[in-house]
């Protein structure tokens, strides 16, 4: 099929991928009496997807949320916008979503079998996800 000039040949719609938001938490967290809660900010930063991950799989920074080397496949990765949402084709299966600080990777959820930060994408679906980088706030 041959493309008309002047014309840019249109990829199709993904039929499944990931659809998320990364929010940035900074501060004092803690609840108190009269203050009003603060709301967490849209970051704009990349969002690298790597094949599903394991805490044995990675070197991490002693019991933080950073990491210094992933040793999965990188699989893609994606820009989220002013406020924060990103969106992105992928295929089905399992992929575990890492932001960067510095040089070092951030994923500060891991479920009881160690996998980091796991969404999972099926079929004619797009999973949602929800990254919060809260490095700098305490609670």
């Amino acid at each position: 099929m041959a493309c008309l000039p002047g014309k840019a040949a249109q990829s199709p719609e993904p039929k499944q991928g990931i659809l998320g938001f990364v929010y940035l938490e900074s501060g004092n967290r803690m609840p108190m009496k009269g203050a009003e809660q603060q709301i967490a900010k849209g970051l704009s930063t990349t969002v690298y997807i790597y094949e599903a991950t394991r805490l044995d799989q990675v070197s991490r920074v002693g019991d933080s949320p950073f990491y210094t080397s992933i040793r999965t496949r990188l699989v893609a990765t994606v820009h989220s916008d002013s406020t924060g949402s990103f969106s992105i084709g992928l295929a089905p299966g399992a992929y575990s979503l890492f932001t960067k600080q510095g040089d070092r990777f951030y994923a500060n959820a891991y479920d009881a079998a160690g996998d980091i930060a796991l969404v999972k994408v099926e079929k004619g679906k797009f999973s949602q996800a929800k990254i919060t980088v809260n490095s700098s706030a305490s609670y």
